[in-house]
């Protein structure tokens, strides 16, 4: 089989599906199979993502989710004669001549459609023709095939849950041989609050601030908040509360960090919490506790199916309850230890390897 991978998303965002865009590539690779994988790639990346013998690589012209999308991908894709193509960002080309395999990360645009802005909305909005036109479709939760049967109505036996999985890199190592990294590149010392994510409305980082705000003002903690993440969209509300919460000197933004800062800044946290008011999958919290980060999650969506009782749980709509959590986190040591080991071991539950044979063995289902 011939088989087309579109990652032109990983040009210009380097988190959410385009990381589970690169981890999916990037662990087919290690397959033993006979099928030969076109990786398409935008304009932006100058070198393949990869080289094997059995990969080859295609610049596009087409932008991602650009206005014109629909109209020029299928030109450019039809000379590859493709047998299969895998759209890990919900929508394929509709006019491209060959099976098509989409990935459905969450439904949250139609159920928070205020959460989304105007191109965002357009662009998923195509999502009913998507499912439509697809011969196979990837939820990466049962949470999210729920809602894609219950929202979209689309029958049971076209979708196949393949969960994601942290990358192998992320693994536990002791504070001290990080702690120099993290005080080096950010000025910090281990033992903070961490909160992970592109800075957008259904991560729900307003309610964590008032958490916080609260943790410091009925328990006088002194643990900074470090939030990493790039500004997404429908951001401002978020700084505007920092300055009127009166918290400037004890949140930090660091922006976008690299992989290997985020694995450092995992493994010097006290706790990562995930307070979203909707997650169709909950990569993050995974990455945590596969570095034996304990984890505070929403009680909403797939973060319960991921985290199980590896984590604490809490109601995203209740900042009182993120504070208690991360009271409990902050001075329970043996609550702390307890989440470590189920951490570790849910975390293990996962698997990209297992992950890229259920998406290999789909790829060949829909030919």
């Amino acid at each position: 089989m011939r088989i087309g991978i579109d990652t032109r998303l990983a040009s210009y965002r380097k988190a959410g599906i385009s990381r589970y865009t690169l981890q999916l590539v990037e662990a087919l690779q290690h397959l033993a199979v006979e099928d030969e994988f076109v990786i398409l790639q935008g304009r932006k990346n100058k070198e393949p993502i990869l080289a094997r013998p059995n990969f080859t690589t295609r610049t596009l012209l087409t932008p991602s989710h650009h206005r014109l999308e629909q109209l020029t991908l299928p030109w450019e894709i039809r000379p590859l004669k493709l047998d299969v193509l895998h759209s890990p960002d919900f929508i394929p080309p509709f006019r491209a001549q060959t099976r098509t395999v989409i990935t459905i990360h969450d439904l949250v645009f139609m159920l928070y459609p205020n959460f989304l802005d105007k191109d965002a909305a357009r662009y998923y909005g195509q999502i009913d023709q998507a499912v439509l036109h697809a011969d196979g479709i990837i939820a990466v939760s049962n949470s999210t095939k729920h809602d894609i049967m219950r929202l979209l109505g689309v029958p049971d036996n076209k979708i196949t849950v393949i969960y994601e999985a942290a990358s192998p890199a992320f693994r536990p190592l002791r504070t001290s041989e990080v702690a120099a990294h993290i005080q080096r590149r950010f000025e910090l010392d281990p033992g903070f609050i961490l909160f992970v994510s592109t800075i957008e409305p259904r991560k729900n980082l307003p309610a964590l601030l008032r958490a916080y705000r609260e943790l410091i003002d009925k328990y006088h903690v002194t643990a900074p908040l470090v939030i990493a993440g790039q500004k997404g969209w429908l951001f401002e509300e978020v700084f505007t509360l920092v300055t009127s919460l009166k918290l400037d000197n004890h949140v930090r933004f660091l922006g976008r960090v690299s992989s290997q800062e985020l694995f450092w800044l995992y493994n010097t946290a006290r706790m990562l919490v995930q307070p979203s008011i909707y997650e169709g999958f909950g990569l993050t919290p995974l990455e945590a506790m596969a570095c034996g980060t304990p984890v505070i999650v929403s009680n909403v969506s797939a973060l319960p199916e991921v985290v199980s009782d590896a984590g604490l749980l809490i109601d995203p709509n209740v900042p009182e309850e993120i504070t208690v959590a991360m009271w409990r986190l902050l001075k329970d040591e043996a609550l702390w230890n307890n989440l470590v080991e189920k951490g570790l071991k849910r975390a293990a539950c996962f698997s990209w390897d297992k992950a890229a044979r259920e998406t290999l063995a789909l790829y060949h289902s829909v030919v």
